[in-house]
């Protein structure tokens, strides 16, 4: 295998590093005053004024829709040409967003270009990839254990020309967004098919159609994710045309699976970013603070703590990196052992760094003048997200059973 970057990946990386180094990092604590301003004004949810404009200067710069692979709607990268800037993006919780590169819309956007009808595209792909709205993935339930996706009881009745949806989602990421203007919701429109993977179909739900309630916004470690929340939604005889089925009838396991490989693969590019930041940030600290008549940095547990960092972090590089080229030269469905591993071991290895980082920093390291208590909700999240770690690692096994169970049988 051949892990060494082409001259355009890496132009790519040096000018996405220049452009974080000029305008995101400066900009931390204004993105936070005008976020917490947005707050204070009751509108918690809405476009923080500093993404909009810095996305109209990475569009500018060429820095735009970098995730999406199809040329005729992005640079048309493959994977492992995008892992780096993925990572590079992580440094940064919200920088992602200035590039148009943020879940779920990279998903969605993934999905809709995949598989989606003229008419779907022209209506909500097209501004998805100009950055003019934001979209959700409306998959996981609070009365059925979601990581079971066939588990899913949410109803999509045909009724003449239209489909009738009655169910309750929860925890759906940006759904709050004041610009989210679409829901793509997974259902169930034969349940009672013998095939459980075709029971479940997709259809775009407009926010704004009658029967669409948010109820509330789900608290996340006691906070909230703004701008764009996690909340949890009530369908009631919500009503859309029948032309807003994607792919058609059945095909909703077939379109998730689509959807989750490369979504897993951006989420642990992104979270070897955080974790990198982390460590910066941890090795900063301990370099100025002195203890016990020595800097920190001096005292033998911090140097085994780094050590352990380092190897953690290039480990899952390499694990993501591998899934990454596996993808590209066989394909998703070969390469799901390799996605599913760096979905378990990145953000473990994340979130060691990140404690380790939080205990470097003392009681700053909870608040909010570091950005390391919200990078470890963020990141423990993603151990649920896209699949349990319980889920990935019986698919693990089973991979390696495999060949062992054929032979004894």
């Amino acid at each position: 295998m051949d892990f060494q970057h082409s001259p355009r990946a890496l132009e790519l990386q040096e000018r996405l590093k220049a452009f974080m180094d000029e305008h995101i990092y400066p900009n931390e604590e204004t993105y936070r005053e005008q976020l917490d301003a947005n707050i204070e004004a009751g509108r918690p949810n809405a476009p923080v004024p500093l993404v909009d404009e810095l996305k109209a200067r990475a569009r500018e710069a060429g820095l735009w829709n970098l995730f999406m692979p199809d040329p005729e709607y992005g640079p048309g990268l493959t994977n492992l040409e995008y892992g780096p800037l993925c990572e590079i993006m992580g440094h940064v919780g919200w920088s992602s967003a200035v590039f148009n590169c943020s879940a779920p819309d990279t998903g969605n956007m993934e999905l809709l270009a995949r598989f989606g009808t003229e008419e779907q595209k022209e209506r909500w792909l097209k501004p998805l990839l100009a950055g003019e709205i934001r979209s959700s993935f409306a998959m996981t339930e609070p009365l059925v254990a979601s990581s079971d996706a066939t588990n899913i009881e949410t109803r999509i009745e045909r009724d003449g020309d239209e489909y009738v949806i009655n169910g309750r989602k929860w925890f759906i990421s940006g759904a709050c967004a004041e610009r989210c203007e679409f829901f793509i919701l997974m259902g169930k429109t034969d349940p009672d098919k013998p095939n459980r993977h075709r029971q479940q179909s997709q259809i775009i739900v407009p926010k704004n159609t009658p029967g669409v309630t948010i109820l509330r916004d789900m608290s996340v470690f006691g906070g909230y994710s703004n701008p764009g929340g996690h909340p949890e939604i009530l369908f009631e005889n919500v009503r859309v045309p029948a032309s807003n089925i994607i792919l058609g009838e059945g095909r909703g396991f077939e379109i998730a699976q689509a959807r989750l490989g490369p979504g897993r693969i951006h989420l642990c590019m992104r979270t070897i970013g955080v974790a990198e930041r982390a460590l910066s940030l941890l090795c900063d600290r301990i370099t100025k603070r002195v203890a016990f008549g020595r800097k920190i940095s001096d005292h033998g547990v911090w140097r085994e703590r780094i050590a352990e960092s380092r190897m953690m972090i290039d480990q899952a590089r390499w694990l993501v990196l591998n899934a990454a080229y596996m993808m590209d030269t066989v394909g998703n469905k070969e390469a799901r052992k390799e996605i599913a591993m760096i979905k378990v071991v990145a953000p473990n290895a994340a979130l060691q760094v990140i404690d380790w980082a939080i205990q470097a920093h003392g009681a700053a390291g909870y608040s909010k003048d570091f950005p390391l208590a919200a990078m470890y909700a963020s990141i423990r999240t993603i151990r649920t997200a896209d699949g349990p770690d319980e889920v990935h690692r019986n698919a693990i096994a089973k991979a390696e059973l495999k060949p062992y169970l054929e032979k004894n049988a």
